[in-house]
């Protein structure tokens, strides 16, 4: 694209509403609360022109209360799978072809529609399928999943504009053509916003896509296809479909037409996709592109010079807000001796501080884990710490599922640096803490470096600027997004760009131009004005 052509607009940050009392916001979200939650949902199979419903359906219902059923969605046998592969293979004929400016049109009209009459809707889904509080909605399903689309559309411009130099008599130019095939797109529970952006960024570069959104997040997801189509996506450009993940992922897997994966969830999962395209790459008319944000054991770590009340309040927001279901999520500290008193009686105060319940009461901290079997996973850990001779549960430890999956906060200090809970990913409310002698600050920095396969998020404090320096250096294969004097959550498109390494994933910064990087294929091209009519050069003659 010739700079200068179209004046695309800039993008900017989505600006967070407070939902205060009293605020028109607050009202409109909870009408709308109101609305979906006594009212039932049919989610079918988006493939091509079609909505799907196959009749082989589940059961949708809040985490906060699973008697309740939001509706259901419908699930798709292998040969549907493979229809939403022909269809998408279908799309591409004209997709790949579209101009670019109407492509970035189409996801532009979406984040209009999220930043005004579908904010409410999309907040609402989040808040009720999801279990987040009103506020994590919206810096979530509205604010991250606008600044995804707009920011991505400006990076794409950039992408087409940087061209190459061209000598006399010669046009060089770079042309950034989409995947040969389609991609597969797997998208997690947590963050409505990614669920949206990982299959519609690489559908804005040109590519076509199915894409599988987690079961517990397939309620927003149907209204994040509802903006889709509102928008004016063509049909068939993104295919959502639903049902058994293996059953899924062999058939996309399995086909030569197979050109990349976007993916966010597990390591476990992760692993076993890559070790398949492993054994299949064959089959594949390309090798597929493998972009992959997963797990993370993440980490805050205070210096002895720290504030305790910074450093308490870090602990709190980053390990408990959403209950800890977020990648980024603080589960395992570092506190020095010397200020670990007043830590402590900071962070005891505050959970206790904490109310429980359903988004709907916006006085409520935190809701329910997502899931039954997140719920078991987590109690079993607490147990487990309430009998350890290396573990103490500092406050909360409590657990209830009779209505939903209720964890309380649970904050265990542990004599062992190497205790389970601070090297197994739980994805809940619960943080660990490991208290180390002041004199052994440095020697601290290499325990943090090394006791966890993740390398995710990562926060330090200190007001020593000398002690900054080396933590920095110290920990720089830790985390891909690392923080200083703040919580390790909280990552804003556009300013910090997220994605974690070794056991966290490949590293390809979702809103960022690096990860729109890895769904083009680029073509040099190269015109002569007067080509030569003699093949002698002037060194013979």
């Amino acid at each position: 694209m010739p700079k200068g052509i179209y004046n695309v607009p800039k993008a900017v940050n989505e600006v967070v509403k407070s939902y205060a009392p009293g605020s028109p916001e607050r009202e409109q979200i909870l009408k709308t609360y109101k609305e979906l939650y006594n009212s039932t949902v049919d989610v079918p199979l988006f493939i091509g022109e079609e909505k799907i419903k196959t009749g082989d359906t589940k059961r949708l219902f809040p985490p906060f209360d699973h008697q309740h059923t939001l509706g259901q969605y419908h699930q798709a046998d292998k040969a549907l799978v493979e229809k939403a592969i022909a269809s998408a293979l279908e799309a591409r004929k004209k997709w790949a072809t579209m101009p670019w400016e109407h492509r970035a049109a189409i996801f532009l009209k979406a984040a209009e529609l999220l930043a005004g009459p579908y904010r409410a809707k999309i907040n609402a889904a989040t808040m009720i399928a999801q279990g987040k509080t009103v506020h994590q909605a919206e810096i979530d399903s509205a604010c991250e999943f606008i600044d995804f689309l707009r920011f991505n559309v400006q990076y794409m411009t950039e992408i087409y504009a940087q061209q190459p130099v061209s000598s006399e008599g010669i046009w060089n130019r770079l042309e950034h053509r989409p995947l040969e095939g389609f991609v597969y797109a797997i998208t997690p529970f947590n963050f409505t916003a990614i669920s949206g952006n990982l299959p519609s960024c690489v559908a804005l570069m040109g590519n076509v896509v199915v894409w599988k959104p987690s079961a517990t997040q397939i309620y927003s997801a149907n209204v994040i296809m509802e903006v889709f189509q509102k928008a004016g996506l063509p049909k068939g450009v993104i295919n959502m479909i639903t049902g058994d993940s293996g059953m899924i992922t062999d058939t996309i897997l399995d086909s030569p037409d197979f050109a990349g994966i976007h993916f966010t969830g597990s390591t476990g999962v992760f692993n076993s996709m890559w070790a398949k395209i492993g054994q299949n790459i064959s089959k594949y008319k390309t090798y597929p592109r493998i972009v992959g944000e997963t797990g993370g054991k993440d980490f805050v770590w205070a210096h002895p010079s720290s504030n305790p009340i910074e450093v308490a309040t870090a602990l709190t927001r980053g390990a408990f807000e959403y209950q800890g279901q977020k990648c980024s999520a603080a589960s395992r500290a570092y506190i020095p001796v010397s200020i670990w008193n007043a830590v402590k009686d900071r962070l005891v105060a505050d959970v206790k501080s904490f109310k429980m319940g359903s988004p709907e009461d916006t006085s409520n901290f935190v809701s329910a884990v997502i899931s039954e079997s997140s719920f078991d996973k987590l109690a079993k850990a607490i147990d487990e710490a309430k009998a350890s001779s290396e573990a103490e549960v500092i406050v909360g430890g409590g657990y209830d599922k009779s209505k939903g999956w209720f964890i309380e906060p649970t904050v265990i200090v542990t004599t062992n640096p190497k205790y389970d809970t601070m090297e197994t990913e739980l994805f809940g409310p619960v943080l660990t803490v490991y208290v180390y002698e002041d004199a052994k600050w440095e020697e601290s920095l290499k325990l943090v470096d090394e006791t966890s396969i993740y390398a995710l998020t990562g926060a330090i404090f200190s007001q020593d600027r000398y002690a900054i320096d080396v933590a920095t250096k110290a920990l720089v294969n830790a985390a891909g997004n690392f923080y200083i004097n703040d919580k390790p959550t909280g990552a804003v498109v556009g300013q910090q760009p997220f994605g974690g390494a070794r056991a966290s994933g490949t590293n390809d910064k979702a809103g960022s131009i690096l990860n729109l990087l890895r769904w083009v294929s680029p073509r040099t091209i190269k015109e002569t004005f007067i080509p030569a009519t003699d093949y002698r050069y002037p060194f013979l003659g």
